[in-house]
């Protein structure tokens, strides 16, 4: 418990931290998937990373996927090398391009992921759960801080044998934190449909409360 009691020129007051943290259902996935070749000349592998990338497009589209739902979020180039006994031979090119996929249906989660696998993806990076809007939540988190911090100075004022003024003098937001809850991938290729678990998210906020006591 972060308290403080402290007195100025005008008035006797407690500093109190409060938290608040809410548990809300996810309903938007953001799943980062794509494709990823070796070869060794370039321009092969160029060709063959770009058709599979427009195979999982294509894939996606006929999914249902809004285009303003799939974005490159990684495109790049990369020479390899083999080393041996310290010594460095070129092996060839990696060409990685990767998209990230809104999904506003979280449902359609491991759908999208054995579609995408299946036209031509050999990397699933990530996959976060977060709400679409997270706003509501995040203010109950808040209410729910300042009712923390009210308690708090109420406990120390209590101890303190003082009787404390309920509002607060001056209150300021501290932090707050809504975090999209990352999914860890155990295999992006599977026989039988990927089965995705949500759970959930974790809303928090805090503040920093003055309370004046007499």
């Amino acid at each position: 418990m972060n308290t403080t009691a402290l007195t100025d020129s005008s008035r006797n007051m407690i500093e109190v931290t409060g938290e608040g943290t809410v548990a809300a259902a996810p309903d938007r996935a953001l799943i980062t998937l794509g494709a990823i070749t070796e070869k060794a000349s370039l321009s092969e592998a160029q060709t063959e990373n770009a058709g599979a990338v427009s195979s999982i497009l294509q894939s996606l589209f006929q999914l249902g996927i809004p285009k303003e739902k799939v974005q490159t979020v990684q495109y790049g180039i990369e020479i390899q090398y083999n080393y041996k006994e310290g010594v460095q031979t070129f092996r060839g090119y990696k060409v990685t391009h990767l998209l990230r996929v809104t999904a506003d249906k979280i449902e359609q989660t491991g759908g999208i992921v054995d579609t995408a696998v299946r036209h031509g993806a050999n990397t699933v990076s990530g996959i976060q759960f977060t709400s679409a809007h997270p706003e509501a939540y995040y203010n109950q988190a808040l209410t729910m801080a300042v009712h923390s911090s009210r308690q708090k100075a109420a406990t120390l004022a209590k101890a303190m044998g003082v009787a404390l003024h309920p509002t607060p003098v001056r209150i300021q937001e501290a932090s707050q934190s809504i975090e999209p809850r990352p999914y860890q991938m155990a295999s992006f290729a599977a026989a039988a449909a990927t089965p995705i678990q949500p759970g959930e998210l974790n809303i928090s906020a805090v503040v920093k409360a003055y309370y004046s006591y007499s």
